[in-house]
C-alpha cells in the first residue's frame, strides 16, 4: 500500500464496517516516537534557503525520508525543522536505516 520509505509503511491496518455493510480498510495512526532515535548520524545547521527535502537528499540519500528526520528532531509539522525562525538550529540527522 505504501512506499518501502513511507513512515506508515509499517503500520498495522485495520478495517472498519460501515452502517450499510461496506468494509473499508485504513491504516492505524501513526505515534511520533516519544525518544528520537539514539544512533545520531551528524547535525545540520539550518541555514537560509534550506528545505527539508534536500537536507534529508543529501544526508540519508532519499528525500522521501524526510519524516526520519521529523522524528529525530521529535517534529510533528516537517516545514518547521527549516523555518526562518530556526535558522542557526540544529537538526539531529539519525543514521540511515532500514523503515521503522
Amino acid at each position: 500500500m505504501f512506499s518501502v520509505a513511507s513512515r506508515y509503511q509499517r503500520n498495522e491496518q485495520a478495517e472498519f464496517v460501515a452502517a450499510d455493510g461496506r468494509h473499508l480498510v485504513y491504516v492505524r495512526r501513526r505515534l511520533l516516537p516519544l525518544d528520537p532515535p539514539v544512533a545520531v548520524l551528524t547535525e545540520h545547521v539550518v541555514a537560509q534557503g534550506d528545505r527539508l527535502d534536500n537536507v534529508t537528499a543529501r544526508y540519508l540519500g532519499d528525500p522521501e525520508l524526510f519524516w526520519r528526520i521529523c522524528d529525530a528532531n521529535l517534529a510533528l509539522r516537517p516545514e518547521d525543522l527549516t523555518a526562518p525562525d530556526r535558522l542557526g538550529s540544529r537538526l539531529l540527522i539519525p543514521l540511515p536505516t532500514g523503515s521503522r
